[in-house]
């Protein structure tokens, strides 16, 4: 019914960036909510930053300064800029969204693997 693809993850030294992109597709009117979340080894599934459709951002304490998510509407992608990467943001990443005119409305990517190492 819908699909979240995600790309950009890969492995990249500390202190440097990264830019995640997530595309959904399927029977889309509008999407309420696009996020990212993370779940590193032996961890549970965190919510990383959030983003309205109006624009609305809600960010964890840990990425806040560093990490700008930001969407296009009209053509249903979320971005997630990673900007002064740490070790412990070493996780993989799922692009999620929340659709409520559909049933069931809340919707997984299949994950992309971040590794911040030198």
């Amino acid at each position: 019914q819908v699909q979240l693809v995600e790309s950009g993850g890969g492995l990249v030294q500390p202190g440097g960036s990264l830019r995640l992109s997530c595309v959904a597709s399927g029977s889309i009117a509008s999407i309420d909510v696009m996020a990212w979340h993370r779940q590193a080894p032996g961890k549970q599934r965190e919510l990383v930053a959030s983003i309205s459709s109006p624009g609305t951002t809600y960010y964890v304490e840990s990425v806040k300064g560093r990490f700008t998510i930001s969407r296009d509407n009209a053509k249903n992608t979320v971005y997630l800029q990673m900007n002064s990467l740490r070790p412990e943001d070493t996780a993989v990443y799922y692009c999620y969204a929340f659709i409520s005119t559909l049933t069931p409305p809340r919707y997984w990517g299949q994950g992309t693997q971040v590794t911040v190492s030198s």
